[in-house]
């Protein structure tokens, strides 16, 4: 038995930052969180304050380890996973920030995307990233920045500054700038980084005009990347992973075929493909999994940008909710949403429409139309943007899908769960513990730092609360869907110009 009582999941994520002490069961033994702004300088911009993901961090990992009476001399290892794409630029020397984190949601860079098609570089993209060109991900983002502040080109050029995800940033602060990397997981999420070859990509580097001084060094998401001393101790950092490849290993998605849906901010369905990158027609991504010692391992993933943020904004703008877990309640005392749809295209649409320009759209109004009717039409929106992703994965993959692993805030709502089963016509299996994301990166950390033997002595951990059976009929399900693909047409439209 290890002599450590504790592994740390840091679990940054994209409205807060949150960590979790988990021991050798699996058990959560101390857990703090705290949301943090959300900037948004223009309609589709979205920011974040770099040192409100560091503070927020670094306070909820102080308040998790009080909660728990543990110790620097307690933890094994610390593990971290994060808000994927989130694109910042700091000084080597000071660490300062050159500009705000620009998040994944934001759209500003979308024409940038267009020129790039326009370029002919569409298929080179796929072929070595396994991404499909969008504002998405990191690369314009980061060449926006280096084009968009002053004196920052030319900074990066002489090699002052450093670019890197939200992981790289926190591994930087941690090792008081002793290291500067990230994980292979991380970096396939950058459009710079082939996944074939396992390297950055100079031609792509090239394009975007991005300096090889400003990269960090990639390494597997579990293992050695650093020491940290900030909390009293020298303890290891021993994994690094994007939150949606944390959750599948969260799942014990070990095993190609294996599935995950996670119902955060965003939405996030990943397939285990093992050791074959299984390229996508459907508008999925492939993308590296994290995997423990055995070498690179690939997923199919479908994104949907707007998924938990839906009922944030009912919350938070619109003022229909007090708290999210309202939404249970209200759904739960409807038949059905009163005919209305809510397509929540606030930043444009993801897998498996790829429209950057669609926006939210509400269909179906009428008199009789109640606060409660919209409530349940954008909590219903979360399973049917993960259904249009199961439907592609299933036909992409060519493999049966007998049942779904859930997890993320918005699976406990055991409302969400059972329309999810009902519309995709599966099993929806919801683990004890949802917090697979903060799960899976202390597995990761803790089979690198010998916490745990190996997989199968996590396995066993991995417990079913609850499984979800379809229980409408076939008949129902095709008229919701129906119903569903023409409220995305009209999103669709709303994106084209028709003057």
């Amino acid at each position: 038995m290890n002599e450590k009582k504790y592994v740390i999941a840091m679990d940054q994520g994209t409205t807060s930052s949150r960590c979790i002490l988990f021991d050798q069961k699996g058990e959560v033994r101390g857990a703090a969180q705290k949301e943090f702004p959300q900037i948004y300088p223009q309609p589709g911009w979205v920011e974040h304050d770099p040192g409100d993901i560091w503070s927020t961090q670094m306070g909820v990992t102080m308040e998790a380890m009080q909660k728990a009476g543990a110790s620097a001399g307690d933890i094994a290892a610390i593990g971290i996973t994060n808000q994927r794409e989130t694109t910042l630029v700091w000084d080597a020397a000071t660490g300062k920030p050159v500009y705000n984190a620009i998040v994944w949601q934001c759209r500003r860079t979308a024409e940038r995307i267009e020129r790039l098609r326009r370029d002919g570089l569409e298929e080179t993209v796929r072929r070595k990233t396994g991404l499909i060109p969008d504002a998405y991900f990191s690369a314009s983002k980061l060449e926006w920045i280096l084009d968009n502040v002053p004196g920052v080109r030319e900074r990066a050029e002489r090699g002052e500054l450093r670019f890197g995800t939200v992981d790289s940033w926190l591994i930087w602060n941690l090792t008081e700038g002793r290291v500067h990397a990230t994980d292979y997981t991380n970096a396939s999420r950058t459009m710079l980084f082939d996944i074939h070859r396992l390297q950055w990509d100079q031609e792509l580097l090239d394009y975007f005009r991005v300096p090889h001084s400003l990269l960090p060094q990639v390494l597997p998401s579990s293992g050695l990347f650093g020491e940290t001393d900030k909390f009293g101790g020298s303890i290891p950092i021993a994994a690094a992973a994007g939150d949606q490849q944390s959750a599948l290993f969260g799942q014990c998605g070990f095993a190609p075929g294996d599935v995950k849906s996670t119902y955060g901010t965003g939405g996030f369905l990943l397939m285990n493909t093992g050791t074959e990158a299984v390229s996508s027609r459907q508008g999925l991504l492939t993308t590296i999994a994290a995997s423990a010692g055995e070498g690179v391992r690939y997923a199919l993933e479908g994104s949907v940008f707007v998924a938990g943020a839906a009922i944030q904004w009912l919350r938070d703008e619109l003022r229909l909710l007090d708290s999210a877990a309202q939404t249970e309640e209200v759904c739960q005392k409807l038949e059905d949403a009163g005919g209305v749809y809510v397509v929540p295209a606030f930043v444009g649409l993801g897998a498996p429409y790829w429209e950057p320009y669609a926006r939210g759209t509400v269909v179906g109004l009428t008199r009789g139309v109640t606060r409660e009717h919209l409530i349940r039409a954008v909590t219903e929106s979360l399973a049917y943007q993960t259904n249009d992703l199961l439907t592609a994965m299933k036909e992409e993959s060519g493999l049966a899908l007998g049942s779904l692993k859930v997890d993320g805030g918005a699976s406990a709502s055991s409302f969400l769960m059972q329309f999810q089963a009902d519309l995709s016509a599966l099993d929806i299996q919801r683990p004890r513990c949802i917090e697979t994301t903060a799960l899976g990166a202390a597995y990761l950390a803790g089979l690198a730092s010998g916490f745990w033997r190996d997989q199968e002595d996590i396995r066993g951990n991995w417990d079913c609360e609850r499984t979800f059976a379809p229980a409408i009929s076939q008949e129902r399900r095709e008229t919701l869907l129906k119903g569903w693909r023409r409220a995305v047409r009209c999103a669709v439209a709303w994106a084209k110009d028709e003057e």
